[in-house]
């Protein structure tokens, strides 16, 4: 499997590699990508290690094609506890997907128990068989060890998810990339069903309490819904030591091809 990067930096813009490409239209870019990029933008130019990403909201509302992008972000408050930051996808000079990212500052948990639900109970990502490579997703964008249920099946679905390639040439993932690139995973894996996945999410929102300190990340479907062709969908996020967090997305009615 080659770890060729989803972009490369050129300048102010990134350049789309051919492994971005996402499954509804052979020419558009992948969700995750698109998320990932505005997340790390955001965390480099603004991030802040007194600070903790605690939400991050991306809005999708056109498929990007492989032109250079840009990324525009602008800061919204900047305050002693919390500061938000907008950011925007600018490809081929055309607005197509939006954040905010609000940061809070790390402080202290006020004394006394507050009730949460208890970890899974899942097994160590390095005590799961391997998929062979010929069974990985979207020629290599990542690696995965199933822990129960599968994509579409009528059942709880967890598995252990792990990034293959940097998100930019030559900047390693950091763990907040790392999470804010495989976010996006929350649609497919909440939304498909018996007859594969119907739905294109339109947004992600991934809240976080923590940040991941281990490569893999634990994704646990715990919620969808669907009426009039628009669903939900939310899972819980994991990583080795325990929940860091959740990813919630919206979906509208999709199939190859069709134009969002």
């Amino acid at each position: 499997m080659s770890n060729e990067p989803f972009f490369r930096r050129e300048g102010d813009h990134f350049l789309p590699n051919p492994i971005s490409r996402g499954p509804w239209n052979e020419t558009s870019l992948h969700g995750r990508v698109v998320i990932g990029l505005l997340g790390a933008e955001i965390e480099r130019r603004h991030g802040d290690a007194q600070f903790m990403p605690a939400r991050l909201t991306v809005d999708m509302y056109r498929l990007p094609d492989l032109s250079p992008v840009e990324v525009v972000t602008r800061i919204v408050r900047d305050g002693r506890r919390i500061k938000v930051i907008d950011a925007e996808f600018v490809s081929a000079g055309t607005s197509m997907a939006r954040a905010t990212c609000q940061f809070l500052r790390r402080t202290a948990n006020p004394a006394g128990q507050v009730w949460s639900p208890p970890p899974w109970d899942a097994p160590a990502p390095d005590d799961i068989e391997p998929l062979p490579d010929s069974r990985q997703i979207l020629g290599g964008m990542w690696t995965i060890r199933p822990i129960s249920g599968a994509m579409g099946s009528l059942g709880p679905r967890r598995l252990w998810m792990s990034e293959v390639r940097d998100l930019v040439g030559g900047e390693p993932l950091t763990p907040f990339v790392r999470v804010a690139v495989g976010c996006d995973f929350a649609s497919p894996f909440a939304n498909a069903g018996e007859k594969g996945l119907a739905y294109i999410n339109s947004d992600v929102t991934l809240y976080l309490h923590r940040l991941p300190v281990t490569r893999w990340v634990g994704y646990e479907v715990v919620n969808h819904g669907a009426t009039d062709g628009v669903a939900i969908g939310e899972c819980f996020v994991h990583d080795e030591r325990g929940p860091i967090g959740s990813a919630t997305v919206t979906a509208l009615a999709q199939t190859i091809g069709m134009k969002s």
